[in-house]
């Protein structure tokens, strides 16, 4: 079975960026929107909008209330997901894919 949030969530998830070491994805909802079961990686979540959610997974259920501006490490794991508040969610997922190589003497600065 696919869990790739992008697929089983399409209406919620959309890939905003991906290379061979990440893959990000924006996430956005509406109180009351809830998620299929779906996994994610080692993860840094960055919130674009004050919210409540409850997470539904393997280890029981979950509420997450989370500022506006949070900048926080999600392990990887599968969960379903429930907009319980008042506002939209809206968040960046950085998925990570691998370890990273040793820098060289040859990569570029800043972004690319």
């Amino acid at each position: 079975m696919e869990l790739d949030p992008v697929v089983t969530n399409a209406d919620h998830y959309r890939v905003v960026l991906e290379n061979a070491r990440v893959r990000v994805l924006a996430y956005e909802d509406v109180p009351g929107d809830r998620t299929t079961p779906h996994v994610h990686p080692d993860s840094v979540m960055i919130t674009r909008s004050a919210f409540s959610r409850r997470l539904t997974g393997s280890q029981g259920d979950r509420d997450v209330v989370l500022p506006e501006g949070a900048v926080v490490w999600l392990p990887a794991q599968e969960h379903t997901g429930e907009n319980t508040g008042t506002t939209p969610t809206r968040v960046l997922l950085v998925e990570l894919k691998d370890d990273p190589p040793a820098p060289s003497p040859g990569t570029a600065l800043g972004p690319v």
